[in-house]
């Protein structure tokens, strides 16, 4: 009998919660492996309350006053070992704040912090220099709801409190092309290390979810990301030339990728220069029109040394995705990807050279990735309708692929053929349906060293 995707998150969160507080219950199982010991977490002594700043909870008052007062307060006193900010329960509407290094942002059971849809008054920043411009649009770029730049030691958690966008509005004016500047995600750190966000429901993002972008040391953990799947680019998380960035035990279900490694665009990412490295995703589950777990397509920076197991699909565009395109440069390598389920989905595996857009004329077309060392294995898929599809470049052909113990079963026909390849070398072992004659089966050497 297949579980739901529902189900299947709240089994694995009790497992994982009676794991770590059961002596008994982790004599008979040894925790799970964990990378969230990157960052430590620290307690803090000094604690204040949304409520002391004249916060009301009604979903009617505007809260933006009290929330960067407060926070205000935690930069100035700087109290040892940083300042918690609680959020009681109720609905709290604001417009975008940004938070300071050493706090927490404390969520209760019942707490909701709202995003004012007043989109007028919503501050603009500078574009990413990896990027040259607004994702959407050229010029600035929306400032994220919750906001964070060149900050440590900060965490967002709490009892499962919620964090809603309110993205209707800016979807609405993506569908019908009123945009001036580009979206504002969810929560974006910039130039930061050591950030938790935890024990926290993202809803309704009016574009990327969570955005660490030029960050380290990074935990995402125990988080539910929601949007409808017609919601335009709602990925979940998206580390953006970041390195040792972890992302465990969670369930997102939204409109774009559930998870995406990126690294800058085009020229503006090769001359910026910083790679996205050292991402660690683990016991995700999730659901998206689009997909999975996915590299790119802005990877200009380069992307390497990313370890992605034990991820539960369901009712996907395609599973696992690796995307870049002529134009972007940047070294894709190392890449490992292992048991995963994807149940109902397009494709299965998909890795390709000619997707994703240019931000503008000035892109090198003869500046071609480099893709190679890329282990995918341990995959079972169920209803799947196309098992893969891997498109490299004629001039910068993918090498070291290795696909092992993958079985994809799904309907195929004569004009949706199981595999399609092209400029590709690599190795495939126990591989059902069988894939392109373009990877040979396994020899000694080849695909035994990324096993």
């Amino acid at each position: 009998m297949l579980l739901s995707p529902f189900f299947t998150f709240t089994f694995l969160s009790l497992f994982f919660f009676f794991s770590f507080s059961s002596d008994l219950v982790v004599a008979a199982y040894p925790p799970a492996p964990t990378c969230s010991n990157i960052v430590p977490l620290r307690y803090r002594n000094d604690k204040i309350s949304i409520t002391d700043f004249g916060g009301v909870g009604d979903g009617i008052t505007l809260n933006t006053k009290a929330f960067r007062e407060a926070i205000f307060r935690i930069y100035h006193l700087r109290r040892r070992g940083g300042t918690l900010l609680y959020v009681p329960p109720g609905v709290y509407l604001t417009e975008s704040f940004n938070l300071t290094s050493h706090m927490t942002l404390y969520l209760a059971a019942g707490a909701v912090i709202k995003a004012s849809q007043d989109t007028g008054n919503w501050p603009l920043i500078a574009p990413l220099p990896s990027y040259g411009r607004g994702r959407e649009l050229p010029g600035g770029r929306y400032t994220s709801f919750i906001h964070g730049d060149g900050l440590s030691d900060v965490v967002i958690t709490g009892e499962n409190g919620t964090i809603d966008g309110q993205g209707d509005v800016w979807w609405n004016m993506w569908r019908k092309k009123t945009l001036k500047y580009t979206r504002p995600s969810l929560v974006e750190f910039m130039n930061s290390k050591d950030i938790i966000i935890s024990n926290v429901i993202f809803k309704n993002s009016p574009f990327w979810n969570i955005h660490p972008v030029y960050c380290s040391n990074i935990v995402v953990r125990f988080v539910t990301i929601l949007a409808p799947h017609d919601s335009p680019n709602t990925d979940g998380v998206d580390p953006d030339s970041s390195s040792n960035v972890c992302i465990e035990d969670s369930y997102i279900s939204n409109g774009d990728d559930i998870v995406a490694v990126k690294s800058g665009w085009d020229e503006y990412g090769i001359a910026y220069g910083r790679p996205s490295s050292g991402i660690t995703i683990r016991r995700l589950t999730g659901s998206s029109a689009f997909a999975g777990i996915a590299v790119g397509s802005e990877t200009s920076g380069g992307v390497e040394n990313v370890l992605a197991e034990h991820i539960n699909l369901f009712n996907m565009g395609v599973g696992i995705h690796i995307k870049t395109n002529s134009g972007r440069g940047g070294l894709i390598k190392n890449i490992t990807i292992s048991h995963v389920y994807v149940e109902n989905a397009r494709l299965g595996i998909k890795i390709a050279g000619d997707v994703g857009g240019h931000p503008d004329e000035k892109f090198n077309p003869n500046a071609l990735p480099v893709v190679k060392g890329i282990t995918i294995k341990n995959v079972w898929g169920v209803n799947v309708r196309q098992a893969g599809l891997i498109h490299g470049l004629r001039n910068s052909p993918f090498s070291d692929i290795c696909l092992s113990d993958i079985n994809l079963h799904g309907s195929t026909g004569p004009r949706s053929p199981s595999w399609k390849c092209s400029d590709v070398f690599g190795f495939a072992y126990q591989v059902s349906p069988w894939p392109c004659s373009q990877l040979s089966t396994q020899e000694p050497g080849s695909c035994a060293i990324y096993s």
